[in-house]
């Protein structure tokens, strides 16, 4: 199984749960393990919901979201064109009753890898995560490891715009 769509979403907080309930369906669809799903969703959200609130740009007011399912991985992408990515200004540790800031370290505790830059020339940043899919159960098959197979076969393009 291999797909990829890209969504081009508006810089407004209602774009977030609309990304990631395209991202569940269509991991349902393809057969992807609830768990997986709900994991990479929700950092899916983080992400997005980073994108809005700091990702406003002179060049447009639009962020992308970019996902890879391809054999056993999924590799999503949020581009956004703010002023770009700054490590230095997160903090090493966040006091306990902190209502924001989370999200790059939830994002962190549920992928696999996690990357996070600055789009080169562009001005924005780039975060860029991926996970090992597991599938989902089948009737007279295996309980979902990560050597399973999806249920469906071949190549699918989706784009949105």
């Amino acid at each position: 199984m291999s797909m990829w769509w890209c969504l081009q979403m508006r810089r407004e907080a209602a774009s977030v749960p609309l990304a990631r309930r395209l991202l569940v369906d269509a991991m349902d669809s393809a057969g992807v393990d609830s768990e997986v799903s709900y994991e990479l969703s929700l950092a899916l959200s983080e992400a997005c919901a980073n994108a809005v609130e700091h990702g406003c740009g002179e060049q447009s007011d639009a962020y992308c979201v970019t996902t890879y399912l391809d054999g056993d991985r999924c590799r999503i992408e949020v581009t956004d064109s703010g002023p770009g990515f700054h490590a230095a200004a997160l903090p090493p540790a966040l006091p306990l009753d902190a209502e924001t800031g989370r999200g790059l370290f939830l994002i962190e505790s549920l992928a696999d890898h996690v990357r996070v830059g600055n789009r080169p020339g562009h001005g924005g940043t780039v975060v860029t995560f991926d996970k090992t899919l597991k599938w989902q159960h089948r009737e007279g098959g295996s309980a979902g490891g990560e050597g399973d197979t999806p249920r469906s076969g071949g190549s699918t393009l989706l784009a949105a715009g």
